[in-house]
Parts: structure tokens; sequence; C-alpha cells
């Protein structure tokens, strides 16, 4: 997806909506309690209506994107979610479980180089 950035809010929604969800602008309405004109508004990109913080928050949580997807500052719409599970459940570790967790992800992304040069 091409963007010059100066819209890209309003192409990733939309893209995101569309694409990732197949879902119709009513439909993302009823999943963020917002009216289908303004996920219309928010889409357009001669648009000058953005969402407010609660509202681009609703929009992904409901899309299962980032925020930073939406925003244009991160390129995976969904990566940056799975590292803040991964980040919050390390926070509850033991510094003895934090070692063992990293050396398991260490030995797994050592085998799939393995796999993946063969």
């Amino acid at each position: 997806m091409k963007n010059d950035g100066k819209n890209i809010f309003a192409e990733r929604l939309r893209y995101a909506r569309d694409q990732l969800r197949g879902w119709t602008q009513a439909r993302l309405g009823e999943e963020t309690g917002l009216p289908s004109t303004s996920i219309s508004h928010f889409e357009n990109p001669e648009s000058t209506r953005k969402p407010s913080f609660e509202n681009l928050r609703r929009l992904a949580m409901a899309l299962d994107v980032t925020t930073d997807y939406l925003l244009g500052r991160s390129e995976d719409p969904m990566g940056a979610s799975i590292n803040d599970q991964l980040y919050k459940n390390v926070q509850m570790l033991t510094e003895a479980d934090r070692q063992f967790a990293l050396s398991m992800i260490q030995n797994l992304a050592n085998r799939n180089d393995g796999l993946s040069k063969k």
C-alpha cells in the first residue's frame, strides 16, 4: 500500500476495515459504537476530520490492529500487539524464568534459522 504520508490514516483505516476484516463502514460503526458517517469521514482522504484518542483506540481494537499501524508509525498491522502481549507476560516472570524464556526463544529462533537455510 503506497502512501505519501499525508492521508495515511484514512488509507490504513479503509484497508484494515475492507481488506483485513471484510467489513462495511456500517459494520465497523456497530463494532465501535460510532456512526457509519463518522467512519466515512475518517476514511475520506479529503476530510479534515480526525478521530479523538478514544475513538482511535476503539477503531484499532475493533479492527484488531495497532494504533501505530493506523497512524503510520508501523508497517505491521498486528505485530506490535503480539510484542506488547509478550512484554506484558515477561514482566510478570521472576528473573530466573525470564532467563529461561530468553533461552527458549533463542533456541526457537536458531531452529527456525536452520530450517530456512535448508
